[in-house]
């Protein structure tokens, strides 16, 4: 069965401003490189060649200009959808059920930066029948985000930035599923804060059962804040300097 790859790179960035006034997060630099390079990278890295960029707000069109039909990626295309306003991560997931079909996915968010291949993880989901995967990491700082629980080797629950974290393994922004989600989407209510939570729909396959997991390896990070915009840049320049010198 193929797997296609979803890249999320919507949203306001307004924890960024005044930076994202003048541009869509996802294209400020880390390092040497536009940020959406980098989770584009991973999915072609992982052997995946068909790819829908959700983008939105008021520079939608500089990705295409940036990237054009992906030639640069090694690919023959790059698919586009655009999500209108602030519904959240999993109202933009819903925008590729047509690209989908019936084929799994890879979800990545755009702000996520990573050291090391995914491929053996998108290689391990290829081969099970049906569910979710989750990549999760250990972080010293969970309560920033989806957190885990883990029981027997399995997930039993995800809370959404807990005050007290029942472990202090982090949901990465990097998620496989089949085309049960856009099921789960489509049944969701918003949240608190009027948006289609992506915590829900994990929560949905684990209550059917159908979640596995692995562990990152290498650093992982977001870039959405100052704090970690900064850390992502260190870390690539850091990487990108140690390879150089071999």
């Amino acid at each position: 069965m193929a797997i296609k790859g979803v890249i999320l790179a919507g949203g306001l960035g307004t924890r960024l401003s005044p930076l994202t006034k003048i541009t869509n997060k996802h294209l400020l630099p880390i390092y040497c490189k536009p940020m959406i390079y980098y989770p584009l990278e991973t999915l072609v890295g992982a052997g995946i060649e068909e790819i829908l960029i959700v983008t939105g707000g008021r520079n939608a069109g500089d990705f295409l200009r940036l990237l054009g039909n992906g030639s640069e990626f090694g690919l023959n295309h790059i698919n586009y959808a655009y999500q209108e306003g602030e519904g959240g991560i999993a109202e933009a997931l819903g925008l590729a059920k047509h690209f989908a079909g019936n084929d799994k996915i890879v979800v990545m968010l755009g702000d996520n930066i990573i050291q090391k291949s995914i491929k053996k993880y998108v290689d391990d989901f290829r081969k099970e029948p049906r569910g979710a995967k989750l990549l999760l990491k250990k972080v010293s700082d969970p309560e920033r985000f989806g957190v885990a629980e883990l029981k027997e080797g399995k997930i039993v629950a995800i809370e959404e930035k807990p005050r007290k974290p029942k472990s202090d393994y982090a949901v990465t922004g990097i998620y496989m599923y089949d085309n049960q989600v856009f099921d789960i989407v489509k049944n969701l209510r918003p949240s608190k804060r009027g948006e289609l939570e992506i915590t829900d729909v994990n929560n949905a396959y684990i209550k059917k059962g159908e979640i596995t997991y692995g562990i990152l390896g290498g650093w992982w990070t977001d870039s959405g804040t100052f704090d970690s915009l900064l850390r992502a840049n260190n870390l690539v320049a850091k990487d990108s300097g140690r390879k150089r010198k071999t």
